[in-house]
């Protein structure tokens, strides 16, 4: 009896393992798997730095630690093999007002930094497309 629980344990989890559909990490590979993703990261906070617009938003915030986050985070969108270990984005950005122009202007420093980086049109576009998605976690309400 406890044979048979094993076995039929067992092949439920093969079966449910068979059935996962395969993880789509192309993205991550367009983008230069991680070190083209801190690059992009690290270019688009450069840009921030020079941006009148928001760089007051990140007066007070370690920009190392942020960068970490930050590839992480485009990692995992990505569909690369990072964890991302930091706050939600909703916990993040809570009572900085940010409106959507500020999230407008940080989009902009982003495509710069990927079109300094040579990433290709159609493949900013499937990043920003994810990123896009995650705006109501940004934008206070």
């Amino acid at each position: 009896m406890l044979r048979s629980l094993c076995v039929t344990l067992l092949a439920l989890v093969v079966i449910g393992c068979a059935q996962q559909p395969a993880k789509d990490d192309s993205l991550y590979r367009d983008l230069g798997e991680k070190p083209g993703i801190t690059r992009i990261v690290e270019g688009m906070l450069i840009n921030v730095a020079r941006d009148e617009r928001i760089v007051h938003f990140f007066a007070k915030v370690d920009i190392a630690g942020l960068r970490d986050k930050l590839v992480d985070k485009f990692c995992v969108i990505a569909g690369g093999p990072c964890v991302y270990t930091g706050d939600s984005l909703e916990e993040s950005h809570k009572g900085q007002n940010l409106s959507p122009s500020h999230f407008n202007a940080l989009v902009e420093n982003l495509q710069a930094s990927m079109d300094s980086q040579g990433v290709p049109t159609p493949v900013q576009n499937r990043l920003l497309a994810r990123l896009a998605a995650l705006r109501g976690q940004i934008i206070e309400k």
